[in-house]
């Protein structure tokens, strides 16, 4: 009985013994088979993502080309392609502002401005900063709504375009800079001149007065600055406010003595029995005093 055990449990052994080298045969193949799956995959994904490299030079050369042809997608990544293979030479800082120009001309405006803050982060003191601010001007001023909608972008235009202007005062990008400026000032005017209105049609003269006062002191230098003195003359009137009533409609005459709205501002006070005439002490005076909007500026 003790040999028949002892054989049963050496044979129940000897088959625990192949049964496990059979489960851990079974198990080392599927880690096989798996790992030549992976292998295999890697090398069909690693194929498949290899991305060609060119030289520089012919990479940007053929940038060129596309955007002298209006491939304008094309162009953009060449130049990108540029900027990722051989990043921090020469090729790549060209690249990166040129990539800049090609995203503005794509209408892909915020791209655009990214690409050319980059530019100046990297290169500041390149010959090139001046043409990569002007970018973000001409990015921002694309983008430029109606008076009726919120300004940000005329307010992010003109501050690009005012860094042309003070820091590099010789640039070639300067006169069309200025003129940009002046046309978003002539936004932001027009975006108070309409909110004032607003007020003013509702009755709620003081918020009116409020925002034509800023058309005063700081868009003097804009056409907004008739309507704005004759809007100040009916609202001070309005609200009883005769002296400030007067020296606006004064001013408006000194500076604008052929203007619709001065005569407009004249008939008004007329007939209330009254004619402009200047108060020194008014802040309308003192304001154009200092900005020189008086005496035929």
């Amino acid at each position: 009985m003790t040999k028949l055990n002892s054989y049963i449990m050496d044979a129940g052994t000897k088959k625990s013994t192949i049964v496990r080298k059979v489960i851990i045969g079974l198990m080392l193949g599927s880690v096989c088979l798996t790992a030549g799956c992976s292998k295999k995959d890697k090398d069909v994904d690693l194929t498949s993502y290899v991305e060609k490299i060119d030289p520089p030079d012919v990479l940007y050369n053929q940038a060129l080309a596309n955007l002298d042809a209006g491939r304008l997608s094309e162009a953009a990544k060449k130049f990108e392609a540029i900027d990722r293979q051989h990043p921090y030479t020469e090729w790549a800082r060209k690249a990166l502002v040129m990539g800049a120009f090609t995203n503005y001309r794509k209408g892909n405006y915020d791209e655009a401005v990214n690409m050319a803050k980059r530019y100046i982060g990297l290169y500041p003191t390149s010959e090139e900063a001046a043409y990569a601010y002007y970018i973000i001007g001409l990015s921002y001023f694309r983008q430029i709504p109606d008076i009726t909608r919120d300004q940000k972008d005329t307010k992010r235009a003109i501050a690009a375009m005012q860094e042309v202007v003070d820091r590099y005062p010789n640039s070639e990008y300067v006169d069309d800079a200025k003129t940009k400026i002046r046309f978003g000032r002539e936004q932001l005017a027009g975006k108070e001149m309409q909110i004032g209105r607003y007020y003013q049609e509702r009755k709620q003269y003081l918020s009116a007065i409020k925002r034509y006062r800023t058309v005063v002191e700081e868009y003097s230098n804009t056409n907004q600055i008739e309507e704005a003195l004759y809007r100040l003359t009916e609202t001070n009137y309005a609200l009883g406010l005769t002296s400030e009533a007067q020296t606006a409609a004064a001013v408006l005459g000194q500076n604008y003595p052929e203007s619709k709205w001065y005569k407009d501002a004249y008939n008004l006070l007329q007939k209330g029995g009254v004619a402009p005439q200047e108060n020194k002490g008014s802040w309308i005076s003192r304001a154009l005093n200092k900005t020189g909007l008086k005496k035929g500026s």
